[in-house]
């Protein structure tokens, strides 16, 4: 079902594997990445993978979602920055290769476009879109009033849940917004489809 989205993202000069499963995705990321400083952006997707756990066994991870003692919030963000290796998903992922994003802190959206050594984008099948229109849709319209309800915010649309209100709440988290044309020129970027539904 990738071979279109797969083609497409390849000409654009990503590497990109296709996975039956999470788990065979997971496997996958465990052997490449081993002895390495590894981040991650917020994703439930990496959560879904089991990441943190199995990523932690024989690498430092360093992930907001998981603060160490006597760490804050902000002072795991700015380690972030310097890892080696770079983890996330997507908010939506056009079959015409184009990569979309929308971000609160933007850190997830920076971190993406340079710095590390590798970044692997983990994609769950529910983020394709036909068109780039249609993938910039769902990042405003599904993924994001998702998680602003996942995060608790007060948003019309973390409320709702149904649409982007364009809102000028205090608390949004549509703050940033990252669309990559083509693969960054610096560093390594591998994109991993996934034939389950993951994430929002």
């Amino acid at each position: 079902m990738f071979d279109r989205v797969k083609e497409n993202l390849e000409k654009r000069g990503y590497r990109v594997s296709c996975f039956a499963s999470a788990a065979d995705a997971m496997t996958y990321l465990d052997e490449k990445i081993d002895r390495k400083t590894v981040a991650f952006g917020g994703s439930v997707t990496l959560s879904q993978l089991g990441a943190y756990e199995r990523l932690s066994a024989h690498n430092r991870v360093i992930w907001h979602a998981r603060l160490p003692e006597g760490k804050s919030d902000d002072e795991i963000r700015m380690e972030a920055r310097d890892a080696q290796i770079y983890l996330s998903s997507v908010n939506g992922l056009a079959e015409t290769g184009e990569v979309v994003n929308i971000d609160g802190k933007c850190n997830r959206i920076a971190a993406m476009l340079y710095g590390h050594e590798a970044v692997y984008l983990v994609v769950g099948k529910n983020k394709l879109a036909p068109t780039y229109e249609d993938a910039l849709w769902r990042a405003r319209n599904i993924a994001a009033p998702l998680n602003a309800k996942r995060l608790s915010v007060k948003t019309p649309c973390a409320v709702r849940a149904d649409r982007c209100y364009d809102c000028k709440s205090p608390q949004r988290i549509c703050r940033g917004l990252s669309v990559l044309w083509e693969k960054p020129s610096s560093g390594d970027m591998e994109i991993l489809l996934i034939d389950e539904n993951l994430g929002f």
